[in-house]
């Protein structure tokens, strides 16, 4: 214990960390797409949900809860609100896609659920996995239900995490 009297963990990471899966609603163009997308999200509707990745690294001071770092790690098209590129999913077809991680403050207070446990270091498990991820987003083929079962597993060892999700009784999911 420091001589402050606050306790202070190692700096280096050596696994551990929560692993989380959130559910967002899809993005897409302004106006009535965007409306329909929120209220399908707000229906349940399992198809309508863009999920990524929350790791919750360890805090730096445990006296003090803000010092807490999430890192979002999530797969989408590279320009989710271009009317082309929704079109182009929708049809099927494949466009370009980006792998993106950022931080947050806080956990979503909904839809976001603790999955498990990092088997290593999450951050540099998640930036390995990140560059080998195949860019090019195909809904059904390679999009954020993929990348999101990917990671997990890369992770925690859990594999189709989605599935289980989907699976939980009171969670309510439709279609």
């Amino acid at each position: 214990m420091a001589a402050s009297g606050v306790w202070k963990p190692s700096v280096v990471r050596s696994g551990r960390e929560e692993v989380y899966v959130a559910a967002m609603p899809l993005k897409t163009t302004k106006g009535p797409p965007q409306l329909l997308m929120s209220a399908a999200y707000s229906l349940n509707f399992w198809n309508f949900h863009h999920f990524m990745v929350i790791i919750n690294n360890k805090p730096l001071n445990r006296t003090d809860p803000c010092s807490f770092q999430l890192l979002v790690y999530d797969f989408q098209p590279k320009d989710p609100e271009d009317p082309y590129a929704a079109l182009a999913v929708l049809s099927g077809r494949s466009v370009p896609g980006a792998v993106l991680m950022r931080k947050l403050k806080k956990l979503p207070r909904s839809k976001c659920w603790l999955v498990g446990y990092s088997k290593e270091d999450a951050e540099k498990v998640a930036t390995e996995f990140n560059k080998t991820w195949e860019t090019s987003l195909r809904v059904g083929v390679n999009d954020c239900r993929h990348y999101t079962n990917g990671l997990v597993t890369q992770l925690t060892g859990e594999k189709d995490v989605l599935k289980r999700l989907k699976n939980m009784r009171h969670l309510n999911w439709h279609g």
